[in-house]
């Protein structure tokens, strides 16, 4: 059969014709590059500024001042509290509540009088490596032009070199290993993407396949449905679980050194939440196909927005209101606070309720779509 243009031309016209009826997938392919592309765009920061910053001044004098307003006028640190003591600024960095806590030594002032180089320590959350980097080398320079207005008379042949010595200290990741970072987040991050995709296509696969009326005949209840649908994939969520804990462990030495038992139970928690949000697209969607565009278009801000790729307080505020809105966001600190920081219950319960809140939601919104789908 030789090449025809025009049975060519009848083919493509069929396809533009499916295209305009498919509108839903349509404006998915037109939508979603539109979108990402000002969304991250804006969003995406790999030199983070503005982070917060606790200061401990355990020295009341016009230098310890001085560095306290040095910070204030950086780009990089952001004053948001004043530690009362060391253990205080400790358990800010433990929860998570600051990046960096800056503590000005007891007798700052005497020892600067007295011709001596005092040291201010710098610790740093060094769990995300790549957002303290920039910050902590800006130190160098803040402690040349710290107290450049306050060496004067006698102390002014000071303000040549640097006043003060800077001591860094990284929590949490002192080598600023990398994988210490990724790895954790990757169970956050292969738990999201399998486990939405999973059930994103559980209803309209019964649809495609003819098995929905038989589903539709069981006298079970719609939360029922919901159940049988989602419980067989908490078990493989659990067994991914386990496959990355293993190898972070024996394959990256990624350090565990919080309680892995309080990690598998919110673990569980975070799964049914993705577990519902896939049912929820799959009662939205008509074919398999757009829930799996539904899927990804959800997956490429989680990968982006939640603060596995890129810091999250290096992205915009209206970037990090989304990222808020994610559960992978509150998992990843979940899981970088117990594996690197040792955190317990009290310390991931702030981020422990929101997944709770949305499971309830999501899972509220699934059963009422499914009972929409009834008729």
């Amino acid at each position: 059969m030789s090449f025809s243009f025009l049975r060519l031309f009848a083919i493509l016209m069929k396809e533009f014709i499916q295209m305009r009826r498919d509108r839903g997938t349509f404006a998915v392919m037109i939508g979603v590059p539109v979108l990402q592309l000002l969304g991250f765009g804006f969003a995406i920061n790999t030199d983070p500024k503005h982070l917060p910053t606790a200061i401990h001044i355990a020295d009341d004098s016009s230098y310890a001042r001085s560095i306290g307003a040095a910070l204030k006028n950086s780009q990089y640190f952001d004053i948001v509290a004043v530690a009362p003591s060391q253990e205080a600024g400790d358990r800010m960095l433990d929860e998570g509540d600051v990046s960096f806590v800056i503590t000005v030594p007891v007798n700052f002032a005497r020892d600067m009088i007295r011709g001596l180089t005092p040291e201010v320590l710098i610790q740093a959350d060094a769990s995300d490596p790549s957002a303290a980097s920039n910050a902590l080398a800006a130190i160098n320079e803040l402690a040349t032009s710290a107290l450049r207005d306050d060496l004067v008379g006698p102390l002014a042949t000071r303000a040549n070199k640097p006043p003060f010595t800077a001591v860094i200290q990284r929590r949490y990741n002192p080598e600023g290993i990398t994988a210490f970072n990724i790895v954790p987040g990757l169970i956050a991050t292969i738990l999201t993407m399998t486990m939405v995709m999973v059930t994103a296509v559980a209803m309209t696969r019964e649809r495609e396949r003819g098995t929905f009326e038989n589903l539709l005949a069981m006298p079970a209840h719609r939360f029922e449905v919901m159940l049988g649908k989602i419980i067989p994939y908490i078990l493989v969520g659990y067994v991914q679980l386990t496959l990355i804990l293993l190898g972070a462990r024996f394959i990256f030495h990624v350090p565990m050194i919080g309680s892995l038992t309080l990690l598998v139970a919110v673990a569980g928690l975070f799964i049914a939440a993705n577990l519902a949000l896939g049912f929820t697209f799959s009662t939205i969607a008509t074919t398999q196909l757009q829930a799996m565009q539904t899927a990804v278009f959800f997956l490429l801000p989680t990968i982006l927005l939640s603060g596995f790729a890129f810091p999250f307080r290096g992205m915009p505020n209206w970037a990090q209101w989304i990222g808020e809105l994610l559960p992978a966001t509150y998992f990843l600190r979940i899981v970088r606070g117990i594996l690197l920081k040792g955190n317990g219950w009290i310390e991931i319960w702030p981020s422990v309720w929101p997944l709770v809140i949305f499971l309830v939601a999501v899972g509220a919104v699934a059963l009422l779509r499914y009972r929409q789908t009834l008729d």
